[in-house]
């Protein structure tokens, strides 16, 4: 199915009123979709009949889920203006999934030097970037303190931006190879001026599964303690999970439980970020382990899901057009989606693994999207604060017209996720 016709059954959802889909669902669906229009929180138990449903009931959850949507964080589009940057991609670990990692012999294996990271962020800076985003494999030869002397190397020459760098997995890598512990060591990058964390190498939340994914990543509970120990720092962070690989509906539920039990006790994520599985150079995909699904219905499923479930919670749910690419991710914001991911300027992972939806994507499309779509694109920052009015020629921005909003005390997020 193409993405014409997606556009066309949501506008046809759209259309209809939620009474006639609740009418036309199955009872049991029929009464969970009422109980979270009803703002009820939803078990997890209820959380799986929705995520597993098809026909009219997958119908009925998309209606109900843009409605709260509308109701939970009104019609605005936001998205940051902010450059990805993977200064690495010499990595050791060996995840199944990826196709970006190399090993430090091989020809196209780079390291780049403070040089090359500080003319990208230069870039992004007279691009009108509010935030960079870094990433980068896991790298045996990394000095001990390279994240540290990072942040202090981009912040000495550009202070006012953002920096959401350094996923779970690289602050335990950092931490063990200057023997700190995550309290301590995260204190430290705060202060040397990390922003927020990427809440990536989650991909799901189930060490059966991350066995079979990577043996060597980091473990949940490990995932866990580094996020929890963030949000307690004040340093936000943000949510993912990676579906459409090996994982069962039950084990991408109980993800979502347990990213829901986290934001009860910290308030730290600021959103939440759906990644499909990329898989066309992959291991994974090479070994015949995973056939993943074409785009489309599991994607209106996870994203309404996430919608319904996360209510109260985490408030804004993210659309990535890296994953499923620009047309089919402006169609997902009639799907429970709020926010549109950034900008990126330059995105390796996604693309190395085989996406095909390209490494950029100008605020005029974003804006185009947002319309096409009955919507209004508003440009935030990090923090999710709003930033009305025009930017000026030189790239400089307005003060924020909106405070971050109170129930995620300040936190950041990010289009990288």
């Amino acid at each position: 199915m193409n993405v014409q016709y997606w556009r066309n059954w949501v506008d046809e959802i759209e259309a209809t009123p939620v009474d006639t889909l609740l009418n036309r669902a199955s009872p049991a669906i029929r009464s969970i979709l009422e109980r979270s229009l009803e703002r009820r929180e939803l078990t997890p138990e209820e959380g799986l009949a929705l995520y597993t449903s098809t026909g009219d009931d997958l119908r009925a959850m998309v209606k109900c889920a843009d409605i709260a949507r509308a109701e939970d964080i009104g019609d605005e589009v936001t998205y940051v203006v902010n450059r990805n940057i993977n200064f690495t991609n010499v990595c050791f670990v060996g995840c199944q999934f990826c196709g970006f990692k190399r090993q430090r012999w091989e020809p196209d294996a780079y390291d780049h030097a403070d040089e090359v990271i500080l003319a990208k962020v230069a870039d992004a800076v007279a691009r009108g970037a509010t935030e960079v985003c870094m990433q980068g494999g896991i790298n045996p030869d990394m000095p001990p303190f390279k994240y540290r002397d990072l942040l202090d190397a981009i912040k000495s020459r550009f202070p006012e931006i953002h920096i959401h760098a350094f996923s779970p997995m690289e602050i335990m890598y950092g931490a063990r190879r200057v023997r700190m512990e995550y309290p301590e060591y995260i204190a430290m990058l705060r202060e040397h001026g990390l922003g927020s964390i990427p809440g990536t190498a989650a991909e799901i939340l189930d060490d059966t599964v991350r066995e079979i994914l990577s043996h060597k990543k980091v473990d949940v509970a490990t995932w866990v303690d580094i996020i929890t120990t963030a949000h307690s720092l004040g340093v936000p962070t943000t949510s993912t999970v990676m579906y459409g690989h090996v994982e069962t509906p039950r084990q991408v539920v109980n993800h979502l439980d347990l990213i829901r039990t986290i934001q009860k006790e910290t308030r730290g994520f600021t959103e939440f970020v759906p990644l499909r599985f990329i898989h066309e150079n992959t291991v994974m995909f090479r070994k015949g382990l995973v056939k993943p699904p074409k785009r489309g219905e599991l994607d209106f499923q996870m994203y309404a899901f996430s919608r319904l479930f996360l209510r109260g919670q985490i408030n804004n749910i993210q659309t990535s057009w890296v994953k499923c690419g620009v047309d089919l991710a402006a169609i997902t914001l009639k799907a429970g989606c709020n926010d549109f991911s950034g900008t990126l300027m330059e995105e390796s992972i996604t693309a190395q693994a085989g996406g095909d939806a390209g490494e950029f994507v100008p605020v005029d499309l974003i804006e185009e999207k947002a319309r096409e779509m009955g919507r209004v694109a508003v440009e935030r920052t990090t923090l999710y604060q709003k930033l009305y009015g025009k930017r000026a020629p030189n790239g400089a921005r307005p003060i924020p017209a909106s405070p971050a909003p109170a129930d995620h005390h300040a936190c950041g997020g990010s289009g990288c996720s």
